[in-house]
């Protein structure tokens, strides 16, 4: 008699998908995959470790550190309920409070220099009042300006604001993140994944964080592109950051000052374009002109991986192979390093959920 007659099956359950039943029924080590290593996948990998300690997770993707879409970006926390439609104010604030936590914890740590984290001020520039926006009551300070304070920095707005908040560097935080997974225990395998199908039979979870790739991976067409373009300065004598509502603004990091920006909704254009480069340096110096003469270090573009809403999720997704219980963690856009964290506790929390209905099946 075979040792798997004991189980039902379906006309779906494959012998792979048994033999997965099988392991999970004898062995307290679950096996849990996590597709993408930007900091939505690192973060939800660190979080899925320390909700699962006895879990083997491993991250799997072709594209680590410097080659993916979180390296680039300004790292400015700055959480906007506009840039994540269709999601609940609620749960967007709920996300950024233990983003915020998370963050400022690291940036007045020991740690802060290999973290990438600091506490910096800035300044916002409007010509429209901004009230009571979602960030005013996580960050350290915020303020409105006075008339007399904006004709001191001889700004053309109506309205400003000065906020104290929290700048991760990506280029410094992504191997911080990296190299805490690998300490608890975290492999990694350098791979394309072409389907979900792969891993049917060999994990018990898997989570996609593969952001804008998903619209191949599992043929979602409503995540999009919106191209980023930042140019990074040697400044050293900006120590602030600055943001308007006109296309132009700069954030201070270790190393450098990126400037920019665009946000070009379904551009799927990776090169350089001379004339975004022109138009960053021409906004950027017309509102800050103690930027002229600082040497450009590089140019970064990429496309940032949108999704109204984002999707967070859990699914069980099913295959000619078997089934597969999915968490899906994909979508931030350009609220990916501000929501990141939250949104990857819950994806740790999804991942709980797939392994207690797996063993109360059994």
């Amino acid at each position: 008699m075979s040792m798997y007659t004991h189980f039902k099956t379906s006309d779906y359950l494959t012998v792979s998908s048994i033999k997965s039943i099988y392991f999970r029924r004898f062995s307290s080590m679950p096996k849990i995959a996590v597709i993408g290593a930007g900091v939505v996948g690192l973060s939800t990998a660190i979080n899925i470790q320390k909700r699962q300690p006895s879990a083997e997770v491993t991250i799997i993707a072709d594209r680590f550190d410097k080659q993916t879409t979180s390296h680039g970006a300004g790292g400015l926390f700055r959480p906007n309920v506009e840039h994540t439609l269709g999601v609940n104010p609620d749960t967007v604030t709920r996300w950024s409070v233990e983003g915020f936590k998370f963050y400022s914890s690291l940036a007045v740590s020991p740690e802060s220099r290999d973290t990438g984290h600091m506490i910096m001020p800035g300044y916002v520039f409007s010509n429209t009042e901004i009230q009571n926006p979602l960030y005013k009551s996580l960050v350290f300070s915020f303020r409105q300006l006075t008339p007399d304070e904006l004709r001191k920095l001889s700004v053309n707005y109506k309205y400003g604001y000065q906020v104290t908040t929290v700048i991760t560097d990506c280029s410094r935080y992504l191997p911080w993140l990296m190299t805490r997974f690998k300490e608890h225990g975290g492999t990694v395998e350098n791979r394309h994944v072409k389907s979900l199908e792969e891993f049917v039979g060999e994990y018990e979870v898997v989570v996609n964080c593969t952001g804008f790739s998903s619209r191949e991976l599992v043929g979602d067409k409503s995540v999009y592109p919106v191209r980023g373009h930042l140019i990074r300065l040697k400044a050293p004598w900006i120590k602030y950051w600055v943001y308007t509502e006109d296309s132009a603004y700069f954030v201070p990091s270790f190393d450098t000052v990126a400037i920019g920006g665009i946000r070009q909704k379904n551009n799927f254009s990776l090169d350089i374009d001379p004339k975004d480069t022109a138009g960053i340096l021409e906004r950027c110096y017309k509102l800050w002109p103690s930027l002229k003469g600082a040497p450009i270090q590089r140019e970064w573009v990429d496309l940032r991986p949108h999704r109204d809403p984002l999707r967070l999720e859990k699914e069980v997704m099913k295959f000619p192979k078997g089934s597969l219980n999915v968490v899906h963690n994909y979508g931030h856009g350009a609220s990916g390093i501000t929501l990141s964290w939250g949104t990857s506790l819950d994806a740790a929390t999804l991942v709980a959920e797939h392994l207690n209905q797996n063993t109360s099946r059994l």
